[in-house]
């Protein structure tokens, strides 16, 4: 069986730098991670930033079918919320990361990030940290 897992925008930004073996065999994104994607081009402060942006955004659109935050997702959105809450972290500071865990919550899905401490305090959320391609490769 396919492995399938929901990749957050910051594995979605960092897409071709990221090992393979770190990432599900059939990876997804949600419709949120496309909305945030979307911003990006639109507070670049450069012409190259933009571009920059802009094509990670297309490559999304171009690679993905989104998942929707669906009635489930804002369902599990409110557990999201509260663990936030709960481990001390606001919510308006964390809005798009915790739709995104709620898409992966409701779908039942693991979240594979490059930032896993913006949703390690998430109850019942597989989280599947990746690591940055930019950290020092231990050797093997």
């Amino acid at each position: 069986m396919t492995e399938r897992g929901i990749l957050d925008t910051s594995a979605v930004v960092l897409l071709g730098r990221l090992h393979e073996q770190h990432l599900p065999e059939e990876p997804v994104i949600t419709a949120v991670t496309l909305a945030e994607l979307s911003v990006g081009p639109l507070v670049a402060t450069t012409r190259k930033e933009r571009a920059a942006r802009q094509a990670v955004l297309q490559q999304a659109e171009a690679d993905f079918q989104p998942l929707p935050f669906d009635a489930d997702a804002a369902r599990a959105f409110g557990r999201v919320a509260a663990s936030l809450r709960a481990g001390g972290r606001k919510i308006q500071a964390r809005s798009y990361d915790a739709m995104i865990a709620a898409t992966a919550i409701a779908n039942g899905l693991p979240l594979y990030t490059v930032n896993p401490d913006d949703f390690s305090v998430i109850n019942g959320l597989d989280l599947r940290p990746i690591p940055h391609p930019d950290q020092a490769l231990s050797p093997t």
